[in-house]
């Protein structure tokens, strides 16, 4: 029998279906949280064997010390942490108990952007140039060593919270204010281009299943811009040769980091010269519901070969690339409650057979935080087998769909 504690199993969003796929490969799974587990979804309660509650995930001694009382937990083959902000404190449990997987020393550099790129450059990966700052003053050494543009982002952050383009010494001046509740950050080379991803089930350091989204635009610029109904798109084909370079920096970088079984979600840029230069990468998946958009390439169930991959170092689905798929994050245009959808019915009438998931917050919801959350306030998901109708839609829908909100 395999025994597997997860993480928060049932935050964020994705998680409970993590914790599914773990159970439908024949795991006990056992969870633990700062939520009651009352309050945790029906899928999570009928995925687990076990559940403890902890006053704080992040006082790990304190979390250590409360799974090692725990006497309701069976001996742990596995534990597992898909959620950034836990991923040291799953390494020292795997430390505390003996368990496989990453370590503290090597989890570090999935979360120290800093480190990670110094372990990639010594590997000869084409990083941005990039300095650490921890001090106001060290922010400006590192910008008259780089030159504006720079990109400010936190050492340990995840996505593009707290991440800014800075242009020149005045907008520096107004950035810097921003980022004092920041402790540590990276200073980089602005690298102008494409950005995509570069997605894995890695079994034993060797890719089983490998995913490349575009975002449109990259995601610096949606999230400065509230009107923009950003697009993230899944590619059907990725034996092209515009991805080859990527895909190798991917399989290259998941090598010199070390990382064995699990998900990776790695981002990079592709310039206008056609150079390829990573961007970062984490010993977890995406969020923003892209694994679920990975399921609709392929037609099978990510979460639960994720599961298997973990469990038993196998996979088993047919992997049948036969589908592009687009996520069209929406944010509604005023502040309050959603008063009014105009467009989707029109959308539905000339697309509703490519769509695969409405997600979009009814009337009468409280709109939410687009700055906090690339969902939003909902999305549409489609597929297509061809790239460019897929895009055509997409777009149809970015510009066509509004949503108004209003107190």
């Amino acid at each position: 029998m395999m025994n597997v504690l997860i993480i928060s199993p049932g935050y964020p969003a994705d998680m409970p279906e993590f914790t599914r796929g773990l159970a439908e490969v024949g795991a006990r799974v056992f969870g633990i949280g700062d939520t009651p587990e009352a309050m945790l979804p029906r899928l999570v309660k009928r995925s687990l064997t076990g559940y403890l509650q902890v006053p704080s995930l992040w006082d790990e001694d304190a979390v250590i010390l409360q799974v090692q009382a725990w006497k309701g937990m069976a001996r742990l083959h596995r534990i597992e942490c898909l959620w950034e902000p836990g991923m040291i404190l799953a390494a020292r449990l795997r430390e505390a108990f003996g368990v496989p997987g990453l370590n503290v020393a090597q989890t570090l550099p999935f979360r120290d952007k800093e480190c990670m790129k110094q372990a990639l450059d010594a590997a000869g990966v084409r990083t941005p140039r990039h300095y650490k700052a921890e001090t106001v003053a060290a922010c400006w050494d590192a910008v008259n060593e780089l030159g504006f543009p720079v990109i400010l982002k936190p050492i340990s952050g995840a996505g593009s919270a707290d991440t800014y383009r800075v242009n020149d010494i005045e907008e520096l001046r107004a950035v810097l204010p921003r980022l004092h509740h920041v402790p540590e950050v990276s200073v980089e080379e602005f690298i102008d281009g494409e950005e995509f991803t570069y997605d894995t089930i890695t079994i034993e350091g060797e890719v089983a299943f490998e995913n490349v989204a575009w975002y449109r635009p990259r995601p610096l610029i949606a999230r400065g811009n509230e009107w923009i109904s950003p697009q993230v798109i899944a590619l059907r084909n990725l034996d092209v040769p515009h991805l080859a370079e990527g895909i190798a920096m991917g399989r290259k970088v998941i090598e010199v980091l070390g990382f064995q079984t699990g998900f990776t979600h790695m981002e990079w840029y592709r310039k206008a010269d056609g150079e390829v230069v990573f961007g970062e990468i984490g010993a977890r998946p995406p969020g923003a519901h892209q694994v679920d958009q990975m399921k609709y390439v392929c037609d099978f169930d990510v979460f639960r070969e994720w599961g298997r991959a973990v469990c038993w170092h196998a996979f088993e689905s047919e992997l049948n690339y036969s589908h592009n798929v687009a996520t069209i994050y929406k944010r509604a245009r005023g502040q309050g409650v959603i008063r009014q959808i105009d467009g989707l019915d029109a959308v539905r009438q000339a697309y509703g057979e490519h769509i695969v998931w409405d997600n979009l917050l009814p009337v009468g919801a409280s709109r939410r935080n687009w700055r906090h959350t690339l969902v939003s306030d909902g999305f549409l998901m489609l597929r297509h087998e061809d790239l460019q109708h897929t895009l055509t839609m997409a777009d149809e829908i970015a510009g066509g769909l509004h949503l108004y909100a209003s107190p």
